[in-house]
């Protein structure tokens, strides 16, 4: 919503300087965006004349000025390139280090082909204030040489914006914003009210409105002999000075009317009307051609006023071409109508038309100042056109419903904390516009028309809190109580979050597919129930509720190849269906990788590949299961896994045999086939539902954390095993010979191929040795390492390898 200050001041009788008005603004909720102060922008440019103006001796399009710049000096050197550049000329000039705003530029001294240039002349659109750009700036004969521009031309009138909630339909107008203003004591509102105009015959114009819910109130009035033209001076310069385009006066007055007074109108020639009007229900296959320039086709969900030719109008959007006014206009027709709201916002985006009127009337505009509105709107038109006005024709409620609200006094400091006098409380609420009856401890107050927001105790509250002063409210803390404070996010919550950031963190993309997947993608993932089959799917491919989250991730990895990006990190945390019931809607965290997508480069690894394999997907799903709190030392990895997994590639994470985790490792070929993706593709499930409770042990001694001060070792070791041993035997083998020194133990590489028996595998592992009470000698630390060798060659039957 932009407005001028001095037009403000058309409504508010106020000396407070701009700044308090719009700090004041802020503060009762209509937050102020911008100020655009021309005066102050411009306050560098200033009228010159032209004293010479020589053709420049290396370019042909270039003419030397020479400018007298009204400062008593010495003419000034100007190099420019502008048409009309001439001897004589009034213009506007800007000197050396003046910021130019439509360029962009600060002004300096330049040489220009040869020939110094020691200022500028400048066009309107380079002042930014209008779109004219072929040449520089002609004034008139009369205007002052050196006398700033910005003052001569009237540009000392502030344009504010302030960003409107939706709840604040009555500040859509000037007059909305100066009564809140009044209200918080920067000024008193001027009103004075609204004398309705005599008509001088009856409405030849009829009108009828077949469904009161789309139009709750229709007014209309027609006025001979107007004759249209361009509208005065002062209305161009306040549409103007918002962005608006002057048309002529008629169109003008009710644009005019829409930003001053919230109550946008709809002026029809009459000539072009063909009989009575109708509101009613577009019918299929109608058009019309509207004022934008546009041809909408129209439907019975959208409101239209026609004739008895056919549409004339989307009702409260926007008006027709084929009835518009224009110079030749003799005979207008008044519109002031009330719209339902939601009807207006639903044909609005059908249709994709955004216009001031749609902007208010789905806000809802004031119902009791339909007819006021018309008779403004008559008065301005006679005053700017002429013409004899018609008397009024009003169908439906013009008033709206009363509203009366039984108030406690006591709310206020109920639910706001602060102190606020009765007095004090009928004065603002008076300035508003409510009507307040009694004197405690409850009191009745009346809501005007034109605040639709207001529906009980906690809106008055609200209204008497945001003019008093928000930063009156005191800070209190909420009582904590006793009892500690309950978690504000559930387990599952944590779980999920801490999921997401702990993939994030190894590379991984997060990506959100759907919830539905197709039949034959439900059956291969476990799926396909009756239960788990839509009702009315929006798509064919999209009949089943999914009982996994890889058919998604797959499709998206897919996508990605085929776009030339085949090296993909892919993960999802979100919700699985198993079957109908509450136990069975799990919340699952799935990944792939695809290509190069390893996550080897992330840590130690000796193998050299950074192609992703089934070490990657298990990596990933420990990760998840770690930052999810899952008892890591409890787990069991069970070779192969679920049936969409290479039975060869795969593993199946669990805590005993009842309850399993998730399953990881490479997609098998036939699930790949039947998904149309290319392999190989390594993915990982983990159901995050799943993951025990960590146990709360009841014990008064605090947690000590124990930082060792010595430097810790870390001793490699390669052992050649039979291939059905597990790596996770070496390790926990490796772990028991000292649980208190040895601090971490992780497999960094196993390799199977020349140089070792073809039954044989060999498994590397990484050992972190932590000192406790001392530095180890070299002696005590060969000790620890032969009974790491030893344990682990008594419990897998390996050997070290040489």
């Amino acid at each position: 919503m932009k407005f001028t200050l001095s037009w403000l001041k058309e409504h508010l009788d106020t000396d407070e300087p701009l700044e308090k008005l719009a700090d004041k603004l802020t503060m009762i909720g209509l937050e102020v965006e911008q100020i655009d102060d021309k005066a102050k922008a411009l306050a560098p440019f200033s009228i010159a004349r032209v004293i010479s103006a020589e053709q420049h001796p290396n370019a042909d399009r270039l003419r030397v000025c020479m400018v007298d710049t009204g400062d008593g000096g010495a003419p000034v050197q100007v190099v420019c390139g502008a048409p009309n550049a001439r001897t004589g000329l009034i213009s506007v000039f800007s000197p050396p280090g003046t910021f130019i705003p439509g360029k962009n530029i600060t002004l300096g001294v330049g040489t220009i082909r040869g020939v110094e240039s020691r200022g500028m002349l400048c066009s309107a659109a380079e002042l930014q204030i209008s779109e004219d750009h072929d040449g520089i700036m002609e004034l008139p004969a009369d205007a002052p040489i050196g006398a700033p521009y910005a003052q001569w031309a009237g540009l000392g009138d502030p344009v504010i914006e302030i960003n409107l909630t939706p709840n604040r339909q009555d500040c859509t107008g000037v007059h909305g914003i100066a009564r809140d203003l009044s209200a918080a004591d920067m000024g008193k509102l001027k009103d004075p009210g609204i004398k309705p105009i005599k008509g001088e015959f009856p409405c030849p114009v009829q009108l009828t409105v077949e469904d009161t819910t789309l139009c709750p109130g229709f007014a209309l009035r027609l006025v001979r002999g107007v004759k249209n033209g361009p509208s005065p001076e002062w209305l161009q310069k306040r549409l103007t000075s918002i962005g608006l385009r002057p048309i002529n006066a008629l169109v003008d007055i009710t644009n005019f009317m829409t930003y001053d007074r919230a109550r946008p109108l709809h002026v029809f020639d009459a000539k072009k009307v063909t009989g009575n009007l109708t509101v009613r229900r577009a019918r299929d296959g109608e058009s019309l051609l509207a004022l934008d320039g546009r041809t909408y086709t129209l439907d019975p969900g959208i409101c239209v006023i026609a004739d008895e030719h056919g549409v004339e109008s989307l009702a409260g959007i926007m008006g027709g071409e084929a009835s518009g006014c224009d110079e030749n206009t003799t005979d207008v027709l008044i519109e002031s109508a009330l719209w339902n709201e939601i009807n207006i916002a639903q044909t609005g985006r059908k249709l994709g038309v955004s216009s001031d009127a749609r902007y208010r009337f789905e806000r809802g505009v004031d119902p009791a100042f339909m007819v006021p509105g018309l008779e403004l709107a008559t008065k301005m038109v006679m005053e700017l056109c002429g013409g004899t006005p018609s008397e009024n024709v009003v169908v439906g409620n013009p008033f709206g419903e009363d509203r009366v609200i039984d108030f406690p006094l006591s709310e206020v400091k109920r639910l706001a904390a602060i102190d606020v006098p009765l007095v004090e409380l009928k004065r603002i609420l008076g300035h508003l516009g409510f009507m307040v009856a009694g004197s405690g401890p409850i009191v009745k107050i009346a809501v005007p028309s034109w605040r639709t927001d207001i529906g009980g105790k906690a809106d008055i509250v609200e209204e008497i809190v945001r003019i008093v002063g928000v930063d009156k409210v005191p800070m209190t803390p909420f009582e904590r109580g006793d009892a500690p404070r309950k978690p504000v996010l559930t387990t599952i919550q944590l779980r999920t979050r801490r999921a997401k950031r702990a993939l994030a963190a190894r590379g991984m993309v997060e990506a959100v597919t759907w919830s539905f997947i197709s039949k034959p993608a439900a059956e291969l993932f476990g799926g396909g129930q009756a239960e788990l089959v839509l009702a009315n799917p929006i798509a064919s491919d999209l009949s089943d509720m999914r009982p996994s989250l890889l058919p998604g991730l797959i499709a998206a990895a897919q996508a990605n190849a085929n776009r030339g990006s085949s090296d993909v990190a892919l993960f999802e945390v979100g919700q699985l269906f198993r079957g109908d019931k509450p136990e069975d809607q799990l919340i699952a965290a799935s990944g792939v990788r695809h290509g190069l997508a390893s996550s080897k480069g992330m840590g130690r690894h000796w193998s050299g590949s950074t192609e992703a394999d089934a070490l990657d997907a298990k990596a990933d799903a420990f990760a998840v299961l770690a930052a999810a709190g899952a008892p890591m030392q409890a787990l069991q990895i069970v070779p192969g896994g679920a049936s969409w997994l290479h039975p060869g590639r795969s593993g199946t994470i669990q805590i005993g045999p009842q309850n399993v985790l998730g399953y990881f490792g490479e997609l098998h070929p036939r699930t790949l086939e039947a998904l149309g993706a290319d392999g190989p593709l390594i993915a990982f499930e983990v159901i995050l539902d799943r993951v025990p409770d960590a146990k709360q042990k009841p014990t008064r001694a605090k947690p000590v954390l124990e930082l060792s001060a010595f430097q810790p070792v870390s001793r490699d070791f390669a052992f050649i095993v039979d291939r059905a041993v597990k790596a996770g035997d070496i390790v926990r083998a490796a772990q028991g010979v000292d649980k208190k020194l040895i601090t971490a133990v992780t497999v960094f590489d196993v390799y199977e191929g020349k140089g070792i028996d073809d039954s044989k595998k060999s498994v590397a592992i990484a050992v972190t040795i932590q000192p406790r009470e001392k530095t180890l000698t070299d002696q005590e630390i060969d000790a620890v390492a032969a009974k790491i060798v030893a344990e682990v060659t008594k419990k897998t039957g390996g050997t070290l390898r040489a």
